[in-house]
């Protein structure tokens, strides 16, 4: 038996999910794609009644996707599985799962290295990824995309490549002190080595960074500010656009930190001004290991290789290598192949929704979480913040964070406890670790409801 030529069709390029804007569009029943059964899954029923389809009105439901996912339709200790730990990882819809299936059955090559058919087709699946992102993040073009592991390796390239090549002494380096701290750890690295300051931005007792002491902070010696779209602990999403503007006033550049946003609300880095935008793909719906940092071409060229190797070369011989041109020069090695494919299908997935409908959903559920979680005794929020995203941090009187964790576990909830990455934040409200539940556009009031009679449980005695 063989298998017809990967290049028509490509699942990663024309993706299932695409469909279902067609469908919405044309205002017909949302066309089913058959999806392989997970070993020891129970896949989701089917609706009893497919005529409903038709009469859901336009905009996003969450069970309009859930059927996407095939782990949200499988049991922990004997109870279905409710996902509340988003603003860790998000789960993988079928659509990617499948895409990085098919790239490793029938396409798996090398790229940029290679003259035959494969090699071909799986650098311009890759390449495509890459001006998927850029469209996706509203880039002028996909040289400003440079793949890497996660978030994490984004701040640190910038740190290292950027950071090294202008800070020093006497720089300041402004970080809220709401940042994860893969935002603030590369910084202190750098700030180290070239004598610049790392400056902490204080925040408001509602969890806001505080405005008024951002602007006194800003001066001539601030060469960089790193602010989170969103916060992973307290929800705030800060005004980073007019931040940013304000910073550029100072002449200083911006380094927006995008993990928790990409996944709740459109973006456009060319509206923020952002200098440098990073996110990790986990965080939206695409694999572990395949992340992204835009950068504003000019200073990418300008930016010295971080790493070197393979594919990041024009010649080398041993008095001289030449560098190819951004984004490649900061992509040495092979890179993470079957991530980028993962990563368009994610991408596709995700813009065949109504991204503000998607938005609105998750605002009106985590109105809902609040309003529920409030019934909960001794139930206390953490962080009130104006513009938020769907993360609920809170403590429980009596309760440990690990000890409450290990009691929704077992009612086949997942949550996050602990300090979440993010020490200094939650020092602001005298915590060491809290627990978190983080929502995603696939979650549901009815799970929120058993999170609320879970904890209820838990405070009444167990």
């Amino acid at each position: 038996m063989t298998t017809p030529d990967i290049m028509a069709p490509r699942p990663w390029l024309t993706p299932a999910a695409a469909d279902r804007t067609a469908a919405a569009e044309a205002g017909t029943a949302v066309p089913q794609t058959a999806t392989t059964p997970v070993p020891g899954l129970t896949p989701p029923a089917p609706p009893t009644d497919p005529s409903a389809l038709l009469r859901q009105p336009v905009g996003f439901t969450a069970e309009s996707v859930r059927h996407d996912f095939p782990i949200l339709h499988r049991t922990v200790n004997g109870h279905p599985l409710i996902w509340l730990d988003n603003a860790a990882t998000t789960q993988k819809p079928r659509q990617v799962i499948e895409a990085i299936a098919a790239y490793y059955g029938v396409a798996n090559s090398n790229i940029h290295r290679g003259a035959h058919t494969m090699a071909r087709e799986a650098t311009e699946a890759y390449e495509e990824g890459r001006a998927a992102v850029a469209d996706f993040l509203g880039a002028p073009g996909p040289d400003g995309v440079v793949f890497v592991r996660g978030t994490t390796e984004a701040v640190n390239l910038v740190a290292q490549s950027w950071g090294r090549a202008n800070l020093g002494p006497g720089d300041d380096i402004l970080v809220p002190v709401l940042e994860h701290h893969s935002d603030i750890v590369p910084w202190q690295m750098i700030a180290k080595e070239t004598r610049a300051r790392l400056v902490p931005i204080p925040l408001t007792p509602d969890g806001e960074i505080d405005q008024d002491a951002y602007a006194d902070l800003l001066s001539s010696r601030t060469q960089l500010v790193a602010i989170s779209h969103a916060s992973n602990v307290l929800g705030t999403v800060p005004p980073v656009k007019e931040m940013t503007a304000l910073a550029h006033r100072y002449g200083a550049r911006v380094l927006i930190d995008g993990a928790q946003s990409v996944a709740h609300f459109p973006v456009d880095v060319q509206d923020l001004n952002a200098d440098f935008y990073a996110f990790s793909g986990h965080k939206l719906f695409a694999p572990t290991g395949i992340g992204v940092l835009y950068a504003k071409p000019e200073l990418l060229a300008a930016m010295a290789p971080w790493q070197g190797g393979g594919n990041m070369i024009e010649s080398v011989d041993f008095g001289r290598t030449t560098f190819a041109a951004a984004p490649h020069k900061l992509e040495a090695g092979t890179g993470h192949i079957s991530g980028v494919i993962g990563l368009l299908a994610a991408v596709n997935w995700l813009t065949s929704l109504d991204r503000e409908a998607v938005a609105a959903y998750e605002e009106g559920l985590m109105s809902y979480a609040h309003q529920a979680l409030a019934t909960v005794p001794g139930l206390e929020l953490i962080g009130s913040a104006a513009h938020r995203i769907a993360v609920l941090t809170f403590t429980l009187a009596g309760q440990d964070p690990a000890t409450v964790a290990d009691w929704l576990d077992r009612d086949g909830i997942a949550i996050r406890a602990g300090h979440h990455c993010a020490q200094p934040a939650l020092a602001h409200y005298g915590l060491e670790s809290a627990a978190r539940a983080s929502l995603a556009l696939y979650n549901t009031s009815e799970e929120v409801d058993q999170l609320v009679a879970s904890l209820r449980r838990l405070q009444q005695g167990g």
